[in-house]
């Protein structure tokens, strides 16, 4: 029995973590080593950095082909990505191509931040990806705790939180864009979103959890 236990809870540590070595290896490493090796051959810097999006790209539909679904995050990060690439085929210029990954990103904050006026903003979709696992009665679940304030009031702070920050890290890349090398933006144009993103959503585990810790005393049995 023990060791049934460890082997589950040995394979359940494995699940979590793969993810993020797929997403370190593909959108990170992938295209810094792509561009390092084209460019290296002779390869012009506007077609390696465009080449380098082969990474990504290939992290979006294992992601997809594992979950065997196409949700509302997984449908914005590839509607950002297809931007990406078709912007990318009209740039002539390394800078211009380096300055557009702060555009798109730059885009998706005021996007994020424009959700704050709908009925529900974005990051409701996004927690509701994350915390149901597309289950039938985890999405009524969480769509059935909208009626509460608390929530509501967490959804638009997590919303605002991650718009503005993300804001503030596309502009500061776009100025770095005119200030480094292109062979270091590309380093960082792949690291620093996700130290930002591995950021918030550190912030997002904390707020979320004192917020359901603050619901739980005021409602009992909610969930």
């Amino acid at each position: 029995m023990v060791d049934a236990r460890a082997a589950s809870s040995s394979g359940g540590v494995a699940a979590q973590i793969l993810p993020w070595v797929q997403t370190i290896l593909l959108s990170v490493v992938a295209p810094i080593v792509i561009y390092d090796v084209l460019t290296d051959r002779g390869v012009g810097v506007v077609p390696a950095l465009i080449a380098s999006a082969a990474g990504p790209a290939l992290d979006l539909l294992v992601t997809a082909v594992r979950a065997r679904r196409v949700d509302e995050f997984s449908l914005i990060v590839l509607a950002f990505l297809v931007i990406g690439v078709l912007t990318s085929l009209l740039f002539d210029d390394p800078r211009l191509l380096l300055l557009k990954e702060s555009a798109v990103t730059g885009l998706f904050a005021l996007v994020l931040l424009g959700s704050l006026l709908a009925p529900r903003p974005l990051m409701f979709y996004f927690g509701r990806r994350f915390a149901t696992g597309g289950q039938p009665e985890r999405l009524a679940w969480w769509n059935g705790l909208w009626q509460y304030a608390g929530f509501r009031r967490t959804q638009r702070v997590l919303t605002a939180v991650w718009g503005t920050t993300l804001l503030v890290e596309a502009v500061a890349r776009g100025v770095l864009t005119y200030v480094l090398p292109v062979g270091t933006m590309v380093v960082i144009n792949n690291v620093a979103p996700l130290v930002v993103i591995g950021l918030l959503v550190a912030f997002t585990v904390i707020y979320a959890k004192r917020s359901q810790a603050k619901a739980a005393a005021a409602h009992p049995g909610r969930a």
